[in-house]
């Protein structure tokens, strides 16, 4: 049996970082070897393990994408398990946007390119690794990334947040394709639209203010759900939309 390999991208953010230390720590627990692949941007984490590798990947540039999972074909002829946990809400100059008015074309493009292009570059170059994986119906290689509720189009009853909620719409279509392609040319893989629920990050920090006492998840408490969630699909499941509880979401 192959050693169990996972990849996570954006390890060094608030959920990816914690599925990162939540995977090697099940190493300890279970007693049996697995590898975690985590990819970072700019430094390299002072997170250390002996099945734990760093990859330089800029999300942003396919070459680096490419060159990332061609560093994991030396360690891994697989992977099991792939976890897109990188978005983009706002940066240093520009917020969610209240009203059209405040639409910019630059900031559009970064939130598609950020939140909805780079999964499918991603799924593109890493299919072959997913190919070679060990996999079944009842246990299928994974493939997942991570969305919003406000990328959902029957869910939107608030508006704003234009460029944020298009681009995770986008994604949604975009990993739904995905799976109808793979479930043909790629069995037994689950490809999975998930929603990690309100998580005290970076990403969400300016807007907690108006998040519902006790819905305001850890890092860890929702890396920790996401991965249950996984660990029970099959790949019957794939093309869901699916929450940290495994509760639907509409399209």
């Amino acid at each position: 049996m192959n050693k169990k390999t996972y990849l996570i991208i954006g390890g060094t953010g608030g959920i990816g970082k914690a599925m990162v230390e939540q995977l090697i720590q099940m190493t300890h627990k279970i007693q049996t070897g697995i590898a975690v692949f985590a990819t970072y941007h700019n430094s390299v984490p002072e997170i250390e393990a002996d099945n734990l590798y760093w990859l330089k990947m800029d999300i942003c540039d396919e070459h680096s994408i490419k060159q990332s999972i061609d560093a994991i074909k030396t360690h891994s002829n697989h992977i099991d398990w792939v976890i897109n946990c990188v978005g983009l809400l706002h940066t240093e100059h520009n917020k969610p946007e209240k009203a059209l008015r405040q639409m910019q074309t630059e900031f559009f493009l970064q939130n598609m390119q950020v939140n909805a292009l780079a999964s499918m570059l991603i799924a593109k170059h890493i299919k072959p690794l997913l190919k070679n994986a060990e996999r079944s119906t009842d246990n299928p290689a994974i493939f997942a990334t991570i969305s919003a509720r406000v990328g959902s189009i029957s869910d939107n009853e608030l508006g704003g947040w234009y460029s944020y909620r298009m681009s995770k719409a986008a994604l949604n279509m975009g990993m739904k394709n995905l799976s109808i392609e793979w479930s043909r040319s790629l069995k037994d893989v689950c490809v999975v639209v998930m929603q990690p629920g309100t998580v005290n990050t970076q990403l969400s920090a300016p807007f907690q203010a108006n998040v519902r006492e006790g819905h305001l998840f850890s890092p860890a408490y929702s890396a920790e759900a996401l991965l249950e969630v996984l660990a029970d699909m099959s790949s019957d499941q794939t093309g869901s939309f699916v929450d940290w509880a495994g509760e639907s979401i509409p399209w």
